[in-house]
């Protein structure tokens, strides 16, 4: 991580700002000479290697692209969050929570590894899982709002099963998901064989570990995805890898090598004690039949 913090926020705002620049039809040169910048200055930025990005003028290049207030507010809080050295993206925080930082870097994602200890993971999931969690998380939110969450977690599926380029998702879902019930009998059906089916595809690898396993790093480990950003002509990585842990009161996200090595690690321990992935399919299937009776 260099010394103007973490890479990770100014890496998104870049991304944003590029993305709404093409979409107003504005070449770098056009949109740095609204800005009365070099060429070179607004790449930088848009790059994520700008040394110093100041609020100023991330809010001008957002009037420049005719960005509305609550998504000016979301890349002002990612230029602010941009120069600290380890950041907490909390709900309340800088970043309004209609803003969903892991939704940007899932999309642009080539390779997801994730432990599920407790549910089956967003990209799996039927809407009917998804919108029984979605109503209990919040529960006051009217319904045309939980209607387009449903919609935007289905939408994010789409990463796994397009034509061209899927990412790849490998998995490691404890038998607990399997047991705990979201919603009816019904609903786990239906979930557990969607699981099974998605598993089926070439990218997608699934392997479930048993009750039976105990704990196989000797310590009990929460929900995480790897996002891995694949490589380019170089074979160097496109992106630095990012390990994403979801908590109750906000996300975080680890860079650091060290980080991202401890949670490699811990999945090759997950994933080395969970049944293979035939063993795992067969496991789903009869469990969803189980509901099923």
């Amino acid at each position: 991580m260099s010394e103007h913090g973490s890479t990770l926020p100014r890496r998104q705002l870049g991304r944003y700002l590029r993305e709404g620049r093409m979409e107003s039809n504005m070449t770098i040169a056009e949109a740095a000479a609204l800005m009365e910048w070099s060429e070179s200055k607004l790449q930088r930025l848009e790059t994520g290697n700008a040394e110093k990005i100041r609020v100023l003028d991330v809010r001008e290049l957002c009037r420049i692209y005719d960005f509305d207030e609550e998504f000016t507010a979301a890349l002002v809080g990612l230029a602010q969050q941009a120069n600290v050295k380890s950041w907490w993206h909390e709900y309340d925080s800088l970043v309004p929570e209609g803003f969903n930082m892991y939704v940007g870097l899932e999309s642009s994602a080539r390779t997801l590894i994730s432990y599920q200890p407790d549910l089956v993971p967003g990209l799996m999931q039927t809407a009917d899982y998804a919108r029984v969690l979605i109503e209990d998380y919040w529960p006051d939110a009217p319904a045309e709002q939980i209607d387009r969450r449903v919609q935007l977690r289905m939408r994010r599926q789409h990463l796994l099963t397009r034509k061209r380029a899927p990412a790849t998702l490998d998995v490691v879902l404890h038998e607990t998901a399997l047991r705990r019930v979201v919603g009816s009998a019904r609903t786990m059906a239906a979930q557990l064989r969607r699981v099974a089916d998605m598993s089926t595809l070439p990218t997608i690898a699934v392997r479930v570990l048993p009750f039976s396993a105990g704990v196989p790093s000797g310590h009990t480990v929460g929900p995480f995805v790897i996002l891995e950003f694949g490589r380019d002509g170089r074979n160097k990585p496109v992106d630095p890898t990012v390990v994403y842990l979801e908590n109750f009161l906000g996300d975080l996200y680890l860079e650091k090598q060290a980080a991202v090595d401890r949670y490699h690690q811990a999945y090759h321990d997950l994933r080395r004690a969970a049944l293979d992935e035939n063993s795992s399919r067969d496991l789903l299937r009869r469990t969803a039949k189980e509901y099923a009776t």
